[in-house]
Parts: structure tokens; sequence; C-alpha cells
């Protein structure tokens, strides 16, 4: 059950962050609305992942390297901004790191 609040956290976090960047520095209304609702939703979810027992280390580790890799590939996708192959490892390396720190985890 922690792994599904983990999962609405990062999605809600993605989508606040893509949103971020339609706000255009928080001057359009609706994708400003966005942003806030999507954050409040993602830390909102984040805690309810914790509270039911995961680690704060695991949790916020796959938090930020999946938020990472999914904002740079829907960076690419969506606004045209390009992924090197430099980039694209170092993607490879975070969720690497990610998987390194949930293997270690004690279960």
């Amino acid at each position: 059950m922690p792994w599904l609040f983990l999962v609405g956290a990062i999605l809600s976090e993605v989508i606040a962050t893509l949103a971020l960047k339609l706000s255009d520095g928080f001057s359009r209304l609706v994708p400003s609305i966005v942003v806030v609702i999507g954050y409040v939703v993602a830390f909102g979810m984040l805690s309810q992942a914790l509270t039911r027992g995961m680690a704060i280390g695991v949790a916020y580790g796959v938090w930020a390297a999946a938020g990472v890799a999914l904002v740079a590939i829907a960076g690419a996708a969506f606004f045209g901004e390009g992924m090197t192959m430099v980039q694209v490892g170092g993607v490879a390396l975070v969720i690497a790191g990610v998987l390194a720190i949930e293997l270690g985890a004690e279960h």
C-alpha cells in the first residue's frame, strides 16, 4: 500500500513540475493552480507512504529519481528539450542508485 501512495506522489509531482513550466512564472492562472494542487497532493501522498511504514531514504530516493527521469523524458517529448546521451546516462545512473538503496534496505 505505501508504494501506491508513492506512485501517486511521483505522478502528482511530475504533473506539477510540468505545469510550472507552462505557468510562465505564475502569470497563467490554470497552470499555476495545477502547480499548487499538484505539489500539495504530492507531499500529502508522500507523507501517507511514510506513515504506512516506507523508509524515508527509500521513499525520497525513489520519488526524486523517478521525478528526475520522468520530467527529463517529458521535457524532451513535450517541450522539445533535447536529451544527450550523457543526460540519458545520468538518468540511468540516478535510477541505478535508487535501486541500490532499495535493494540494500532492510525489509
